[in-house]
């Protein structure tokens, strides 16, 4: 289990923080009225009633501050790095040419920028990048359950085995509401409510979702009456932080 402090600094870390979001009440969250449109994607409830314009998320690893990599030059050692550290403003340290900005790339994508950088002096650069540390793939459970916080996503694991790792439901959950908040942009996320009480009483539990890995599940202590298919990645934040416990 991690202090609410810590947690609070996790949440943000993964999501784009707005100056606007810390006036949003949860009831705006929930009900999806406050939806703004960022980089151009519309919000379900503006005129024409499109939903977000979600791209269709793989799962490449991008980049992260604290990742570290390994750099090989098999035809020009001298250039080997063993251990390149992506610092918290999102770059590394290159030999003779000064810093790049890694954060947010995929392995694949920095390493074409590696190569274009390094022609400009070597002739043709063959260049083997390696991800050797690496945030550990997790999940996060918040509310009403015994010990909430993030926990590794080492195994296939299911929405009622996460609330059971996260110390199971406290007498106050609404375990017929449980929510699974999965990111599928950058900026948006899919909202599901998902009613274990029935699952878990009828043992029926080829209905419990498979987790993937950043998956947030919250467990409210109140009747949620709506809520909207998809919200905000911001907002997600701002209603965690404010119910957390």
């Amino acid at each position: 289990m991690i202090s609410k402090t810590m947690m609070l600094a996790v949440l943000l870390s993964v999501c784009v923080v707005c100056s606007s979001a810390g006036q949003e009440s949860p009831k705006d969250i929930v009900s999806g009225q406050a939806l703004h449109a960022r980089g151009g994607i519309r919000a379900p409830n503006e005129q024409g009633g499109d939903r977000p314009a979600l791209h269709s998320r793989t799962w490449r690893y991008r980049l992260r501050p604290g990742d570290v990599l390994e750099l090989t030059f098999p035809f020009t050692l001298e250039f080997n790095q063993k251990a390149v550290t992506v610092q918290p403003d999102g770059y590394i340290t290159l030999p003779a040419l000064g810093e790049l900005r890694a954060e947010g790339q995929t392995m694949r994508e920095l390493t074409e920028a590696l190569r274009t950088a390094y022609k400009k002096i070597l002739h043709d650069p063959v260049i083997i990048v390696d991800l050797k540390d690496f945030e550990k793939p997790y999940f996060i459970v918040g509310g009403e359950v015994g010990h909430p916080g993030k926990f590794d996503l080492r195994s296939d694991l299911t929405v009622a085995q996460a609330v059971a790792i996260a110390g199971g439901f406290r007498e106050t959950a609404k375990h017929s509401q449980v929510l699974l908040f999965r990111r599928v942009s950058d900026d948006w996320a899919e909202v599901k409510k998902l009613n274990l009480k029935r699952m878990l009483r009828a043992g029926s539990l080829r209905e419990d979702p498979h987790l993937q890995p950043g998956d947030m599940l919250f467990v409210p202590k109140n009747t949620i009456s709506k809520i909207q298919p998809f919200i905000s990645i911001v907002q997600v934040t701002t209603w965690f932080s404010r119910n957390w416990f």
